[in-house]
C-alpha cells in the first residue's frame, strides 16, 4: 500500500513539473516581449519542423507514358486546351457553398373527451337481491357500476428557423463510383485565438456538374452533410459543464 501510495505522489510530482515547465516557457517568452512585442518566426524548411508528418492522400492510378515522337502532343499531359475540371482520384474541385435555410412553424392543437358508462342489474333470474348478502355491504342493482373519464389536451407551438452559410473551399476527389460519380471530402480548419474553426463537406457529384473553372455548387452535391463549428476557450464557455450535461441527461424529473 506505501508503495502504491509514493508512486502516485511520483507521478502527481511528475505532472506538477511539466505544467510548470510549460508555464515558465510561456512566461519567459511573454517577458521577453515586453515593449517590444511578439515577433515573427523564422523561414525555415517545413519538414524539419518537429511536429511535422507527410500528408497521405488518395492518389490516381499510375499512367504508362507513351512513345509518339512524330507528334507535338502527349498523351495525359494538361496543355492549355486540355479540359482541367477534377476527373480522377485525389484531383481538387473548388465547392461553392451558399446554403440560406428558412422555416417557419406553427401547430396548435386541442382535444377535449368526455366519457361515461354505467351498468345496472335490473333483473338477473331473481339473483339481484342475492347481493347484499354475498357482499358485506349492500349494493343498489340498478346502479352496480359507473364509470367516467374526462381528459382535456391543449398545445402550442411554435418554431423559427433562420440560417445562413456561405463558403468558398477546395476538396479532394477520393473514390470515383461505378457509375462515374465522384465521392468528394473536404476540409478547413482556421486557428485564430486559441479558437479552432472546423468546417468538413462530403457528398457525390456529377463530373458533369463542374463547372468549366473547376468549380460545383451546393446544390449539385448529393447525399451532402456539412459539419461547421468551433472549439476554444470560447466555446467553452458557451456550453454548460460537462456535470451539468450528466445531471441533465440522468435526472429523471
Amino acid at each position: 500500500m506505501p508503495t502504491k501510495i509514493a508512486r502516485n505522489a511520483l507521478r502527481m510530482t511528475a505532472f506538477g513539473l511539466v505544467a510548470l515547465s510549460v508555464s515558465g516557457c510561456n512566461l519567459a517568452s511573454r517577458l521577453s516581449e515586453v515593449g517590444d512585442g511578439p515577433k515573427l518566426t523564422k523561414i525555415i524548411n517545413p519538414n524539419a519542423r518537429p511536429s511535422y508528418k507527410p500528408v497521405s492522400l488518395p492518389m490516381p492510378a499510375p499512367e504508362i507514358a507513351q512513345d509518339n515522337p512524330n507528334s507535338l502532343w502527349r498523351a495525359g499531359a494538361r496543355a492549355f486546351f486540355k479540359d482541367h475540371r477534377a476527373k480522377n482520384i485525389g484531383d481538387i474541385v473548388t465547392v461553392k457553398l451558399d446554403l440560406a435555410d428558412s422555416a417557419v412553424f406553427n401547430n396548435k392543437t386541442e382535444r377535449d373527451r368526455d366519457d361515461s358508462e354505467d351498468t345496472d342489474v335490473t333483473n338477473l333470474l331473481g339473483l339481484e337481491t342475492e347481493f347484499s348478502k354475498v357482499l358485506p355491504q349492500a349494493i343498489s342493482p340498478a346502479a352496480v357500476m359507473s364509470f367516467g373519464n374526462k381528459h382535456s389536451t391543449k398545445g402550442d407551438g411554435s418554431i423559427e428557423r433562420d440560417e445562413t452559410l456561405k463558403l468558398t473551399f477546395a476538396a479532394v476527389v477520393t473514390q470515383i463510383l461505378p457509375n462515374g460519380s465522384l465521392v468528394i471530402v473536404g476540409r478547413q480548419e482556421i486557428l485564430v485565438n486559441s479558437e479552432v474553426r472546423a468546417l468538413m463537406v462530403t457528398g457525390v457529384i456529377r463530373p458533369s456538374d463542374i463547372d468549366s473553372d473547376n468549380t460545383v455548387a451546393d446544390d449539385s452535391i448529393a447525399e451532402m452533410r456539412v459539419a461547421y463549428g468551433g472549439s476554444g476557450t470560447l466555446s467553452q464557455l458557451q456550453q454548460p459543464r460537462w456535470g451539468t450535461q450528466i445531471w441533465d441527461i440522468i435526472f429523471p424529473f
